[in-house]
This record gives structure tokens, sequence and C-alpha cells, in this order.
């Protein structure tokens, strides 16, 4: 028994140097291509991917992992920015209190938490100019044309007036 978990640690040990040295090859390669006559610069586009790669392999949402890998699959400096914007906008949209815009925001952008936010956001702002908006007959049209959606109201309302 105790020869069994030898060899397996042994094995994880190498499995893990593998992975460690191929993900070095990568961010060699990712810096001399951004770089290949600069050798200062693919020094510091090498340490820059490496912090990064190390970063995204402990990260610990793998919905918006696979978000960051899907969008930007050879450059972990990217990954990482992704990974921390789409992360970010994921507590946010957690956060949110009016249920009918956070509806609109799912429905434009099932997979994409920063166009969520986005698209909140705005929803929310011209939804607040629309309630601020005298109750006429340009609004009601408005309201008529784009019933699910204020910022179309928001941009049909200010092109009558």
């Amino acid at each position: 028994m105790k020869m069994i978990k030898w060899i397996m640690t042994i094995a994880i040990a190498l499995c893990t140097a593998t992975l460690s040295s191929a993900q070095e090859a990568k961010c060699r390669e990712i810096a001399q291509r951004e770089y290949p006559s600069d050798r200062q610069m693919q020094e510091y586009v090498y340490k820059q991917q490496s912090a990064a790669a190390r970063y995204m392999a402990t990260v610990s949402d793998q919905d918006v992992k696979k978000i960051a890998l899907r969008e930007y699959p050879e450059d972990f400096s990217m990954q990482k920015y992704t990974y921390d914007q789409q992360s970010s906008a994921k507590r946010y949209m957690s956060t949110v209190s009016d249920s009918e815009l956070k509806s609109i925001s799912l429905r434009e952008y099932p997979s994409d938490y920063t166009m969520q936010k986005y698209t909140y956001d705005q929803q929310y702002s011209a939804k607040q100019y629309m309630s601020s908006m005298p109750n006429d007959m340009a609004k009601q049209k408005a309201r008529r044309e784009y019933p699910n959606d204020y910022t179309m109201q928001k941009y049909t309302y200010d092109n009558m007036r």
C-alpha cells in the first residue's frame, strides 16, 4: 500500500512538472511572438504571462474561467484580465435590484457577465430617464414600440422631440 502511494506521489509530481514546463514554453513562445527582436520586452512579457498562467491555474469560478479561456485561448494575460472583469461583473449582477432589467440583460447576453452588467446599467439609466419625462404622446409611442427595452424607448422619445 505504501508503495502505491509513493508511486502515485511521483506520478503527480511528474505530471505537475510536465504541465509547468509546457506552460513555461507557451509563455516564452508568446513573448517571442510579441517582441521577436527585443529581449528585454520578451523577458517582461514572459514574466507577465507566467504570473497570469499561475493565477489562472488557481481561480475558483469555472464558469467564468471557461469564458476567459474561450475568448483568449493563446494569451494568459488576457485570460486573467477577462476572468477578473467577468468575475467582477458576475458579482455585480448578483446584487442588482431591478428584476425586470436583470431579466433583459440575461436574455440579451446569457453567457457574458460584462455585457449583462453593461446592458443592465444602460437599461437602468434609460428607465430612470423615461420615468422623469412627461407622459405625453412621444413617451406613449416609445413605450408602445419598445415595451421591453428602455434604451430604445429613450432613443425613440429623444428623436421624436
